[in-house]
């Protein structure tokens, strides 16, 4: 298997397969409007307008499983990504990305790349981490998602080749990126 065999639904209400991407390096993430770390969005951005035409693409896909933090609708979502943070990477429909109602392709993806912990050493990871414990303790277990913005890597391939947590910044997966491209 591979990302290429999934099909999504884009934030407009059309039906994409994966397929499309084919031969492109993907960075697939679950996204809110309404958490600490929104502000990736723009560094996203950047990183789209700076290497899409050398063959990456962001595939956003907005959640509200985390502490209700994407309460709009899907055209509320999209203008909310354009009017803050000049968005212009392809955005996909509310989903779930984990537990029982998980899209399969969020499904695949947490399987393909286990969790392997927060970076603790980070002041957002150990937040994040001590907020999970507290309040989430069935976050931490097994390797569903933990949080919005988590990131995975994807090759020209469709093989899932890295998972970044969301206390890693979209900058930060540059080298992983232009090794890829």
């Amino acid at each position: 298997m591979s990302v290429y065999d999934y099909k999504v639904i884009g934030i407009d209400g059309e039906e994409i397969s994966l397929e499309k991407y084919k031969g492109k390096v993907l960075i697939i993430a679950n996204t809110a409007s309404k958490c600490g770390f929104t502000p990736q969005y723009a560094d996203l951005e950047k990183l789209y307008n700076e290497y899409n035409k050398q063959g990456l693409e962001i595939l956003g896909f907005p959640c509200n499983q985390f502490a209700g933090q994407e309460p709009g609708n899907n055209k509320e979502v999209k203008n909310f990504c354009q009017l803050n943070y000049g968005v212009s990477f392809p955005l996909f429909e509310k989903i779930d990305v984990r537990g029982s109602s998980a899209h399969p392709l969020f499904k695949y993806l947490s399987e393909e790349v286990p969790f392997k912990g927060l970076n603790l050493n980070h002041p957002g990871g150990q937040i994040l981490y001590n907020f999970l414990k507290e309040q989430f303790p069935e976050y931490l277990i097994g390797n569903s998602i933990k949080w919005n913005f988590t990131k995975f890597l994807i090759d020209k391939e469709g093989n899932v080749v890295g998972r970044f947590e969301p206390t890693t910044e979209p900058l930060d997966m540059i080298s992983e990126i232009e090794k890829l491209l």
